[in-house]
């Protein structure tokens, strides 16, 4: 399968820090990949390469160009939401709309209709005029009328309510994916974008400490619900995390341990991909 991205020793050192460091990855077409880390983790500064806006060492192909030497042929291809609330005030429903078609290529303005059809939202309505949850439907629009092979989200549902973010994530997959497509998406809300995504990266301090299918994930990892009684044997199976639960029972989490052998030490299950992250990034704030 032909790689939508390809970074190899990808590098980005800023004055008092190494955002990047030798992170190398594929990423195929058609897959939802979530790019998951703490803050200062270095995602942000992953998609600002993938996306041209900043100088970085090591190699980079996009859709099959370099984003530092290409950038304006890649972005007729690429579509960026950094954060639902950054569109002018003053800015009007159909001037969203005929800034969009005018500088986007890819840009369907019939398909935009459709996608705001059912909505409140007018063609005069001002963005000063309209609640979070409104503006997120204009941004799922206009995102969603450019016919982009591969679409990055940074944090597109910070600042919303519960119910807003289900409804962004909903219609992106319902309304927008398909084999043709790729999405990369970035979020601390990591439970509520697990049910759509085909593949996890987790990164921490400019590294990649995991980077797997959501199959391979679901293979790898296994939660077991251990008695006082089997936590000494659970336990000599070496654990990747272990948290407390009531009347003196104990979550263990494993990797690469055989589910067959953990379900005599108690109730086996797949882990979250929260307590992953969270079990993966203990220490990070030390």
């Amino acid at each position: 399968m032909t790689a939508v991205i390809t970074a190899r020793g990808l590098r980005k050192a800023y004055k008092n820090s190494l955002a990047l460091d030798n992170v190398s990855f594929e990423i195929p077409a058609g897959r939802i990949v979530g790019l998951i880390g703490p803050n200062g983790a270095g995602k942000t500064t992953a998609l600002k390469a993938i996306l041209g806006l900043i100088p970085y060492e090591g190699s980079l192909d996009v859709l099959g160009r370099d984003p530092q030497t290409q950038r304006d042929a890649l972005m007729n291809d690429v579509c960026f939401i950094a954060d639902v609330a950054v569109l002018p005030r003053w800015l009007k429903v159909k001037n969203a709309a005929e800034f969009v078609e005018g500088v986007h290529p890819r840009f369907d303005r019939s398909r935009f209709e459709r996608f705001i059809a059912p909505t409140q939202l007018k063609p005069e309505m001002r963005v000063g005029q309209m609640s979070k949850g409104m503006i997120v439907q204009l941004h799922l629009a206009l995102v969603m009328a450019i016919d982009a092979r591969l679409l990055v989200l940074d944090e597109p549902t910070l600042g919303l309510d519960i119910l807003y973010r289900r409804e962004f994530y909903q219609r992106l997959l319902e309304d927008y994916f398909d084999e043709g497509k790729t999405i990369i998406v970035t979020t601390h809300q990591v439970e509520e974008i697990e049910h759509i995504l085909t593949d996890v990266m987790f990164i921490q301090n400019g590294k990649l400490v995991l980077n797997a299918p959501m199959e391979e994930i679901g293979q790898r990892f296994t939660e077991v619900l251990v008695n006082p009684d089997r936590l000494d044997a659970a336990r000599a199976l070496k654990p990747i995390s272990e948290r407390a639960m009531p009347f003196g029972k104990s979550i263990l989490l494993f990797d690469g341990v055989p589910q067959v052998q953990l379900a005599a030490l108690g109730e086996t299950r797949n882990p979250g991909i929260a307590d992953l992250f969270v079990a993966t990034m203990k220490g990070t704030y030390a």
